[in-house]
């Protein structure tokens, strides 16, 4: 009997003649020497690893040091850096799914994994824009701007992260423990299974429209504004 979230291979052989693709956290690199590649690909998600949680560390303790600098760019600043610490979290479970190639983690972590990584990966994208923003209003001089006011700024990061976290939720409900077999064995994958292809076609568009599309022009027109602003400056003096 499947366990709680997992999926019976009967279901998967039903399905296996879909042109269906499965997110398997495996790695992409196979050779006759597995070993030796393994190694080189857990070494190099170590070394990212360790340059971006040093990196973000330090950043934070820049930016606490100096409390009374604390204004709107800087807590977004802050707000980037502990997004990215929760982003990178991810990469010592993809690391061992590496050596492994099945899925050892359990259920609650296949659910939260790639859950957590798209969270932080979109609060990352809004606060990108949310400084761009911030970065025009203080260049177009708009010193009464609501973001500069704390409770704003506060309730402008909350709202970063809620959105970031409601529009994330279908990935952590469908993401779950897939068996199928493999070389005569079982094996388990931990992979995104949507209920439907409508669902998935909708969710896919509404989210790269709104958490990409968006913010990606916001980020444009504000520095685009901003390079205006300077080159005004520049040749009016």
């Amino acid at each position: 009997m499947p366990g709680p979230g997992e999926v019976p291979v009967s279901w998967f052989e039903e399905r296996r003649t879909e042109n269906k693709t499965y997110f398997s956290f495996f790695s992409d690199f196979r050779g006759h020497n597995v070993t030796a590649l393994r190694v080189a690909e857990s070494s190099a998600l170590a070394s990212i690893f360790l340059l971006a949680l040093v990196g973000n560390v330090w950043g934070i303790w820049l930016l606490l040091q100096r409390p009374r600098r604390l204004r709107a760019a800087n807590c977004l600043v802050l707000n980037l850096f502990c997004a990215d610490l929760l982003f990178i979290t991810a990469m010592p479970f993809i690391a061992v799914v590496r050596w492994t190639e099945s899925w050892v983690l359990g259920d609650t972590v296949c659910h939260m994994l790639f859950y957590l990584v798209s969270l932080s990966g979109t609060v990352i994208i809004l606060s990108l824009s949310a400084v761009s923003l911030e970065r025009l209003v203080s260049i177009a001089r708009l010193r009464q701007a609501a973001l500069r006011r704390p409770k704003a700024l506060a309730a402008a990061l909350l709202l970063i992260w809620a959105l970031a976290a409601l529009a994330t939720i279908p990935l952590c409900c469908f993401f779950r423990v897939v068996r199928l077999p493999a070389a005569g064995q079982e094996m388990q994958i931990c992979t995104l299974v949507w209920p439907s292809i409508e669902g998935e076609i909708a969710w896919d568009l509404t989210f790269a429209v709104v958490f990409f599309l968006v913010p990606g022009l916001l980020i444009v027109i504000s520095y685009s504004k901003i390079l205006q602003k300077s080159l005004f400056l520049l040749y009016s003096i």
